[in-house]
């Protein structure tokens, strides 16, 4: 059982009591499904457990709530990926999207799950509203070293200069963003803290479909030089 997590959003601070945690493989599926059972509802999430993982990437998504990627299946193709650096990485649905506190609990109950697991340092990517979100997780919990927030949102963004010190921070966007404009990721890097890296790419929608494949190699590069011990 992961035991009481006090969570703090947007000045507005939680207690989150879990009752229950259940691992269901799934059949030709290279993930499992995690159920963290709350006093606020259940969090569903995709689980692929390394080998003698140390370190830990949880992926969110959207306002769509799902297990939405941009860039192409970035997740998924991370999370494969990943497999052979030793790390295991947890794809989490929000019960409430849109809700920046409920998404924020769903993604700490997703870390502190990975840390059950024994692993002791933790990366965080999100992409839009879910970059606030994961900017939001990583200041409640300090094994979160890295953050990747892609065509972040600004709204809840604020705790990134508090992840000073502990946390590398990588910001990537789109200058043909229709839905969130790159000054917005702008605006956060100015607020971060070193180490942190600001790509804007010429041309690239909200998705970031059309730099698929740079963005994977700029993701992937980053995770891997800030999460400790990583195995290259």
């Amino acid at each position: 059982m992961l035991g009481t997590a006090a969570i703090e959003v947007d000045a507005t601070s939680i207690e989150v009591h879990p009752t229950d945690i259940r691992r269901v493989p799934q059949a030709d599926k290279a993930y499992d499904l995690v159920e963290i059972e709350t006093d606020r509802g259940t969090t569903i999430c995709r689980y692929c457990e390394a080998e003698q993982a140390r370190n830990g990437v949880v992926m969110v998504g959207g306002v769509g709530g799902g297990f939405d990627s941009p860039a192409r299946g970035l997740y998924p193709r991370l999370a494969k990926d990943f497999l052979n650096h030793r790390i295991s990485t947890l794809g989490v649905r929000y019960r409430h999207p849109t809700d920046l506190v409920e998404s924020t609990i769903d993604t700490v109950l997703g870390i502190r799950y990975l840390e059950s697991q024994g692993l002791s340092a933790i990366g965080l990517i999100g992409h839009s509203f879910g970059g606030a979100v994961a900017i939001q997780a990583a200041a409640n919990n300090p094994a979160v070293r890295v953050v990747v927030a892609i065509s972040t949102q600004a709204a809840g963004t604020e705790p990134v200069a508090d992840l000073a010190g502990r946390a590398a921070v990588l910001l990537l966007h789109g200058n043909a963003d229709p839905v969130l404009p790159p000054r917005y990721s702008e605006d956060v890097y100015r607020r971060a803290h070193e180490p942190r890296r600001l790509i804007v790419y010429d041309g690239a929608g909200h998705t970031l479909d059309e730099v698929a494949e740079s963005l994977y190699v700029e993701v992937k590069a980053w995770i891997l030089k800030h999460l400790p011990g990583t195995l290259v």
